[in-house]
């Protein structure tokens, strides 16, 4: 999928998975996430990490900018409502996308959310996890994943990385734009892997950048997450930083190619018609031999490439469905929420799974391959 990014216009294309307009936009109403699965109440509070001994790969002359929004278990009654995003981070994202006509800046920033800002959070230590957004995407379309997690009982460090996405805001009034897309259009695949390999000090860098929220963090729990890019960046990440002890990839190929794991877990989940093992995307089937711990390789059918974040979720509330990507925005939210946590649950919090045994009847959208070695 993403080499035919790169056939034709990066811009043009992204939300092609989500929001392909075959419906009408409903211009009643709010945009609203579903409600976390978890019992906690959730908190956010946002950072601003600089690693000042490198320089940024896409703006040499700055050093290297993150900004992190941290999920956690928080005290209910407290804190203010979080906004979803900026209203012009959000006339950003649908401007790139050309979806000006499918709904307002306004209505899209002012999603109802879950997360309060400034809550006070529940007391111990918790899991930490640290999600990698789609490139071009900013950090909150994984809000419905993160909330969720938080909501289980896990600390959350959603990250956008500066320049890769639509538009960010940073300190001083600055809205970091997506600098580095003219450059991964025009190098095609060694781009990506700069990026996955870029991505991957971001996270680590913030395992060490927590501020007073470290305090929070049971550091031999560490887990990693992505979509896209961002679970190519997992795997990088998993390999050259043996903190994260967990890694899940939502539907990212493997630009950069995956170097083992030293035994530990890593789940892969992507859309039937590009990731089973005779689809279209040839990294899986090529670097899974070199996952050497626990692992599993799904896929889901009816998804396409951003199910597995909240665009199809927010995309149905508009009336809109795409018809290469037919499973329900409500279903594929709930899929990816329930596998992810599964997951995690599993395997930093020694909490058995069943669902990540096989098939189930409750989940009849999810299959489970486990390919041969070739050649």
């Amino acid at each position: 999928m993403i080499r035919k990014l790169l056939a034709t216009s990066l811009a043009a294309l992204m939300f092609a998975g989500a929001f392909a307009a075959t419906g009408t936009a409903s211009a009643a109403g709010e945009l609203v996430l579903p409600a976390p699965t978890g019992p906690a109440a959730v908190g956010r509070s946002t950072l601003h990490l600089t690693d000042h001994s490198r320089r940024d790969p896409w703006v040499p002359e700055r050093p290297r900018e993150l900004m992190v929004s941290l999920y956690y278990p928080a005290q209910p009654g407290t804190g203010s409502p979080a906004r979803y995003l900026s209203t012009e981070e959000a006339r950003l994202l649908l401007e790139m996308q050309h979806r000006e006509d499918l709904v307002s800046p306004r209505k899209l920033s002012e999603t109802r959310t879950n997360a309060r800002d400034h809550a006070r959070p529940v007391p111990g230590r918790h899991p930490l996890l640290v999600l990698s957004p789609g490139f071009t995407l900013p950090r909150a379309t994984l809000t419905v994943l993160t909330e969720d997690l938080a909501s289980r009982g896990y600390l959350v460090a959603l990250v956008d990385h500066a320049y890769e996405s639509s538009g960010a805001a940073f300190p001083g009034g600055r809205m970091l734009t997506c600098v580095a897309c003219a450059e991964v259009e025009r190098t095609g695949d060694a781009g990506y892997r700069r990026v996955a390999q870029t991505r991957a000090r971001d996270v680590s860098f913030v395992l060490d950048r927590l501020g007073t929220f470290g305090r929070l963090v049971d550091r031999g729990r560490i887990g990693i997450a992505g979509h896209s890019i961002g679970g190519n960046t997992a795997a990088v990440a998993m390999a050259g930083d043996p903190r994260f002890r967990a890694g899940v990839n939502l539907d990212g190929e493997y630009f950069e190619p995956v170097t083992g794991l030293s035994g530990r877990p890593f789940l892969m989940m992507g859309t039937e018609t590009l990731h089973r093992p005779d689809g279209g995307d040839r990294t899986w089937p090529r670097d899974w031999p070199r996952f050497d711990g626990w692992k599993r390789w799904l896929t889901v059918a009816g998804s396409g490439h951003f199910s597995f974040i909240d665009l199809p979720v927010l995309a149905a509330q508009l009336g809109v469905t795409d018809p290469a990507a037919p499973l329900p925005g409500t279903r594929s939210g709930e899929i990816t929420r329930a596998y992810t946590g599964a997951f995690f649950d599993q395997h930093l919090r020694s909490l058995p799974r069943p669902l990540l045994d096989g098939p189930s009847a409750e989940q009849p959208e999810v299959g489970f391959h486990s390919p041969q070695p070739t050649g």
